[in-house]
């Protein structure tokens, strides 16, 4: 990588991880989540590009989660299935604990941990002695809080019985920013010494400009004589979707010639196309829903422009390296790790604040060309350079296999 982008990354409180030569393959056994992309979640792609990568390496990995497949067309990794997404949480809980405990076979050289929920029920089978390294993803207990999906008591019972007690139990932490580190540190009290930060990876194989704009959005069936803009997000309350939908109707006197697609699908879905329905939006914007994954490259090469109007809990940004590895600039809030990778490539597209009316603002600016956006080419070549999965990955791996 990039030596000041990684200097951006780390910071000054960032301790290196050891320098042993790791070049002999290492048993590696990794707790997860679902399985991408049966489960197309940014936690599950991230997971599932880490240990393909590592797999590449020639490293044995065991992946534990709910919901895998029977088997993996990557022979060098092995799905173990712990539990059924579909039953009751206690229920999923038991099973993972119950499951885990029978499919031991062998002492690993590392332990990779990425949900707290899935690793809360193993913690005491984990053989001691093995370097633990969890990889922070956000805070859950906080999310849930703001996306009011569970009352106060659960919300305690993550953050003090789950959380905590998992991260008690490891050795040390990989972060995807310095905004996600300052969370750790602060809400979970994780020394500094304990904490990695290495951004998340983008496949720039599957990511990548290979289509003209007017040949993306002739496959997407998407109009051809007006500036798109595109966004992917999980329809909840933090992804700011709300204030997009603001911000287009302040623009829309100065700009009537627009149109947003938003791919992803969440509980607040009907309540934006409502709200897109009384700002007068309904012929400037369109819910895609789902987007099937083979489609993902082929939106952001339509696009003229990505938006990410997060309002909170960013730690990275998937979208914005995916973007950008298709040779499509991204506009995004001063929010989590978004800021991290914009920063040193194009700060002028960092709106100045989350309100509607800086993203309002900024859009226009680029939407007039007031504010001069990178080619294509730079696009690319910025993310190859930086965040590219293989390099990523071996990064991750120095931390994962360093001794205690």
């Amino acid at each position: 990588m990039n030596t000041n982008i990684i200097s951006s990354l780390l910071g000054e409180k960032q301790v290196e991880c050891h320098k042993e030569n790791h070049s002999l393959t290492a048993h590696i056994l990794c707790v997860g989540v679902g399985w991408f992309p049966t489960t197309p979640g940014g936690l599950e792609r991230y997971i599932y590009e880490l240990t393909q990568k590592l797999a590449a390496n020639q490293d044995q990995i065991e992946l534990c989660g709910v919901g895998l497949p029977e088997t993996e067309p990557n022979k060098q990794i092995k799905l173990t299935n712990l539990g059924s997404p579909d039953s009751p949480i206690w229920k999923r809980l038991w099973s993972i604990r119950n499951n885990f405990q029978k499919t031991r076979t062998g002492k690993p050289d590392a332990i990779n941990l990425h949900f707290a929920l899935y690793s809360f029920p193993i913690l005491d089978l984990l053989p001691q002695g093995v370097p633990i390294t969890f990889n922070f993803h956000g805070p859950w207990a906080s999310e849930s809080k703001q996306e009011a999906v569970h009352d106060q008591l659960s919300v305690f019972l993550k953050h003090w019985l789950i959380e905590k007690r998992t991260y008690n139990r490891c050795d040390r932490f990989i972060v995807l920013s310095k905004a996600f580190g300052h969370i750790l540190h602060e809400q979970y009290q994780i020394p500094w010494q304990k904490i990695h930060i290495i951004p998340g990876g983008v496949d720039t194989h599957r990511f990548q400009p290979d289509l003209l704009p007017t040949e993306a959005r002739a496959k997407l069936g998407w109009p051809q004589d007006r500036a798109i803009i595109f966004t992917t997000r999980r329809l909840v309350h933090r992804v700011g979707i709300d204030k997009l939908l603001q911000a287009l109707a302040a623009i829309k006197p100065r700009i009537p010639d627009f149109w947003l697609a938003i791919a992803g699908r969440g509980h607040l879905q009907a309540a934006l196309q409502q709200q897109a329905t009384e700002l007068g939006l309904n012929d400037h914007v369109k819910f895609l829903g789902f987007l099937p994954d083979e489609q993902l490259p082929i939106a952001y090469q339509a696009a003229d422009i990505s938006v990410m109007p997060s309002q909170s809990f960013e730690g990275f940004g998937l979208a914005v390296v995916e973007s950008l590895a298709c040779g499509t600039p991204v506009l995004c809030t001063p929010v989590g790790g978004m800021p991290e990778i914009i920063e040193p490539f194009s700060p002028e597209l960092i709106t100045s604040s989350t309100k509607a009316s800086a993203i309002a603002e900024k859009l226009e600016q680029v939407l007039l060309g007031k504010v001069p956006t990178p080619s294509r080419e730079a696009c690319r070549q910025y993310v190859t350079a930086n965040f590219d999965w293989h390099k990523i990955a071996q990064e991750v791996r120095k931390v994962i296999l360093a001794q205690t």
